[in-house]
């Protein structure tokens, strides 16, 4: 039976289970529902894997946890490393009980390898996210200006620390060079978003452990973040490894909060609108970070001029609803904030409300 649970309290794990299936199985991903559901019997055993999963020490739901174990499945799939998972990943085993079976074969006979991937938040660094962010400085062009200066947190791979070579197609606004091999044509839901200019002066990315799209390893493993399902975002990732191999995307390991104000305290060019933003990442920062960087920002933001604006664009999820809504906050002249519309996870849809 489906769950439903506030995402901020501590459950326990069968329920942080079911309730991720749920919403797999609600996303239009029945595979991975069945393999997380298959983690459910797992959770009561013997194995480390089970022992993780059972002593979490923190939110299971908002530290993705199930997702970390999912990830490290898929990618034991990937690389051929057991040729018990083809079935369940070819969708030919779909009773549940019988994957049941396989995922107890894989986790007992892995279980040492699979312990690592609960060590960091899924890494699902999906480019299609990147067509709401674009929306968002559409719309901020007409408020600041529509030249940018770009910082990401949460950058993982980098798929959104290049957003500048992508082409976009939202609503029918299009923006970015036409001969980009990624091409982001999200469903659009209401009015389009303002065809406004934009260039991208300078843009770049931090991440706790970011990962290097050119190392073939380190690329398997973000491919093992995307469910099974998700043909066309696969096909997109492949595209983004090819740009990523060809000119890196400019990644700082660093802690969010610490390169945030790094970033803030260092020179602003006139008529560049400095911005912050990133998507599903808040969740994963730890309180102190958070309030790390809004002090920052409002400081910033009290600084902010006219010819130096400052704005924050971020695609987060909604703690109490689950939608993931684009806001834009914005100075100077006292902090202005804007909800634009909510967006799928993945980048599938976008829909607008504007202002």
């Amino acid at each position: 039976m489906a769950i439903s649970v506030p995402i901020m309290e501590i459950v326990p794990v069968v329920q942080a289970l079911d309730w991720q299936a749920t919403h797999c199985e609600r996303n239009s991903a029945p595979l991975t529902a069945r393999v997380l559901r298959a983690f459910v019997p797992l959770a009561a055993g013997a194995t480390q894997v089970a022992a993780r999963m059972r002593d979490w020490p923190g939110l299971r739901l908002e530290d993705a946890m199930p997702l970390r174990l999912a990830g490290g499945v898929r990618y034991l799939f990937l690389t051929g490393a057991d040729d018990r998972l083809g079935p369940v990943y070819c969708g030919e085993v779909t009773e549940q009980a019988a994957v049941d079976a396989i995922i107890a074969e894989v986790v007992q006979a892995h279980d040492a390898a699979l312990l690592p991937w609960f060590n960091g938040p899924p890494q699902t660094n999906e480019a299609g996210r990147s067509g709401a962010i674009m929306a968002g400085l559409l719309w901020l062009s007409g408020r600041v200006g529509g030249r940018f200066e770009l910082n990401e947190i949460g950058a993982s791979a980098g798929a959104n620390t290049m957003i500048e070579r992508y082409r976009y197609d939202l609503g029918g606004v299009c923006a970015g060079p036409t001969e980009s091999p990624v091409v982001i044509r999200p469903e659009w839901r209401g009015a389009p978003p303002p065809d406004n200019p934009i260039e991208i002066v300078h843009i770049e990315g931090c991440d706790r452990a970011p990962i290097d799209l050119a190392d073939p390893a380190q690329a398997m493993r973000l491919r093992a973040y995307v469910w099974a399902e998700n043909v066309e975002r696969l096909a997109r990732l492949e595209a983004v490894i090819a740009l990523a191999k060809a000119l890196p995307p400019r990644l700082t390991c660093a802690d969010a909060a610490d390169w945030v104000e790094t970033r803030l305290a260092q020179p602003q060019a006139a008529g560049v609108a400095r911005v912050l933003y990133h998507s599903i990442v808040w969740q994963y920062l730890p309180p102190a970070g958070r309030a790390r960087i809004e002090a920052a920002m409002a400081a910033a933001g009290a600084r902010a001029t006219a010819e130096r604006p400052l704005a924050w664009v971020m695609l987060e999820t909604n703690r109490a609803t689950f939608a993931h809504e684009l806001q834009v906050r914005f100075w100077p002249g006292g902090e202005q904030a804007v909800l634009l519309g909510a967006a799928h996870a993945h980048g599938a849809w976008v829909e607008w409300r504007g202002d």
